[in-house]
């Protein structure tokens, strides 16, 4: 097995077993999982000594709106929890499964996704290791955990908003939002059919790559890092910022610029348009369209929170959705043409994880949850693809994000690799 990867086919099984043991009996694993695949973990780990692949013998985690065979397809829910077993694996996980991953569980999310702290009144929240006490981030909350915990080498899951960066942001991992058309969206159960994407949480870049090709169906073959010029954009991302980031991102540009990257400061005239498109008419009204039957029928069992912002969809027309879209295909040909071959480099929020207990306040979680999900909202609204990787300053765990137009999922992942050595090497030095 090639040196990025942690896993081996030798070791499959034994290192599946400690997983399990540690996701059913360590108090820090509370609330990861919303069940355990301990039959067919077993049967894949078995098997894949015989596949010669380089996910091989990976343990890999699966988000509750995955359908998996023989499984409930919850979505964090109550509501979907009496409906009958998935069939079949969604098509992006039967990949996985082809390719010798070995299903550990199906992972706590924000209920249907609709959330940037990862906070699940139905079945608990999953514990922040880097910052005890505070939120995991969301909605993939349990996924980044498990890989955060070592439960998991890959943790699968769904970025509408940011929920594969900002969970891999506030627990010190890396999270891949890839350009939506690359994974198929079959079989996952959906918040915004506009916005929704499929990818990889990990360690590194390397494995959210090799994830990522298996997902989309693509030859694992891996980049070599590369750099591009990284742009800053002055007027976007960095209103309400808290000092620790705003003082670890500049840390991580003077880092990076004596490093040799091309890394530049300037306005974005594409940031007009942006300011036209609010998303929640999409995930409110497209939400809608999936659960209306539960939302009239069974309000009772939402999260109160979750039941709020779908509800919103009454507040706009139909002509005001279609006009929302229009101006977000506006937009998107506005940011493609202007960004071209640079990537832009962000923080990937510009909170800290908050504090569990202040989120409490209805006012407070909706505040914290708009700046969480502000910053990778972005590449969302852009039909963009997006890396967050972390890095630690004064003993802070922070991210960076990247983001690269739509379809240039191999070149941001290869700039990635080579700002991933960066930070290493300024980790180092800390």
């Amino acid at each position: 097995m090639s040196a990025p990867f942690p896993w081996a086919v030798e070791t499959a099984e034994s290192r599946l077993e400690s997983a399990l043991q540690a996701a059913s009996g360590n108090p820090a694993a509370k609330a990861v999982f919303t069940g355990l695949l301990e039959d067919r973990a077993r049967g894949q780990a078995k098997a894949a000594a015989g596949l010669k692949t380089p996910l091989s013998g990976a343990l890999v985690s699966v988000k509750a709106l995955f359908d998996v065979a023989g499984e409930i397809t919850t979505s964090g829910t109550k509501v979907l929890r009496n409906d009958p077993p998935a069939q079949a694996d969604a098509p992006a996980i039967a990949r996985l499964d082809a390719a010798g991953g070995v299903f550990v569980g199906l992972t706590n999310m924000s209920e249907f996704a609709y959330s940037g702290l990862g906070l699940n009144p139905h079945h608990g929240t999953p514990q922040n290791p880097a910052y005890p006490g505070c939120a995991p981030g969301g909605s993939t909350s349990g996924g980044a955990v498990s890989v955060a915990l070592g439960l998991c080498d890959v943790a699968i899951g769904s970025d509408t908003g940011g929920s594969l960066r900002i969970p891999a942001a506030f627990t010190g991992i890396t999270g891949f939002k890839p350009t939506q058309a690359s994974v198929p969206l079959t079989g996952g159960k959906p918040l915004s059919d506009s916005l929704d994407s499929f990818g990889p949480m990990a360690k590194s870049v390397a494995v959210c790559e090799l994830a990522w090709q298996v997902m989309a169906g693509r030859p694992t073959v891996p980049s070599s890092p590369a750099s591009a010029r990284l742009v800053i954009p002055g007027n976007f991302g960095f209103d309400e910022i808290e000092p620790q980031v705003a003082e670890g991102f500049e840390a991580v540009v003077r880092h990076m610029q004596d490093k040799g990257f091309d890394v530049i400061r300037k306005d974005l005239d594409s940031m007009k348009l942006y300011g036209d498109v609010p998303p929640w008419h999409m995930t409110a009204v497209e939400s809608r369209a999936h659960y209306e039957d539960h939302f009239q029928g069974s309000p009772e069992c939402f999260d109160p929170r979750v039941h709020a912002r779908m509800a919103r969809a009454a507040e706009i027309t139909a002509i005001d959705y279609r006009r929302t879209l229009n101006r977000r295909a506006e937009f998107i040909a506005a940011f493609r043409e202007e960004l071209g071959g640079d990537m832009l480099l962000l923080p990937t929020t510009p909170i800290l994880p908050p504090k569990i207990d202040d989120l409490a306040d209805d006012d407070t979680f909706n505040r914290m949850n708009l700046l969480a999900l502000r910053n990778p909202t972005l590449a969302n609204i852009a039909d963009a693809c997006s890396l967050a990787l972390p890095y630690r300053h004064a003993g802070n765990v922070l991210s960076a994000m990247l983001i690269a137009s739509g379809e240039r999922d191999d070149a941001l992942l290869a700039c990635g690799k080579a700002v991933e050595e960066a930070l290493a090497a300024m980790d180092r030095n800390n």
